[in-house]
């Protein structure tokens, strides 16, 4: 598939684009990956659907990066490459924004349940300031 296929998927909605199945295992227990800080207080369970659309997205983009590298060894007009990595960047931050929902959603509410609030918060607080430009 090249680069204006694959934007053209990346750019429909969920429900109109193609799902890939993917045989890993899906189950996910989070470590904090950052250096100098502790580790989570509670392992990050999600559900396999959550974790299947996550992976497919991620996947997508994947694709979508190699018919970019592709495009730049074909020499393709620089306007295009542009738009492509525009695209990217969206799909990135698309996926970005669910994985921040579920967090919020099921992550800081299992923690204000178990009463572990302020490490979750902390936790939450240096990954969006790495993140945010």
């Amino acid at each position: 598939m090249n680069g204006s296929n694959r934007l053209a998927n990346e750019s429909l909605p969920v429900s109109e684009q193609t799902e890939h199945s993917h045989n890993q295992d899906l189950s996910h227990a989070h470590t904090d990956h950052t250096h100098g800080h502790e580790e989570s207080v509670h392992p990050h369970i999600h559900s396999e659907e959550s974790l299947r659309r996550i992976v497919n997205r991620l996947s997508r983009i994947e694709g979508h990066i190699r018919g970019i590298k592709t495009m730049v060894q074909q020499n393709s007009p620089c306007p295009d490459v542009l738009l492509q990595i525009a695209a990217v960047r969206g799909a990135l931050d698309r996926v970005a924004r669910i994985v921040l929902d579920e967090h919020l959603t099921e992550c800081i509410a299992r923690a204000a349940k178990e009463g572990n609030m302020e490490v979750e918060i902390e936790q939450l607080k240096a990954a969006l300031d790495r993140f945010l430009p």
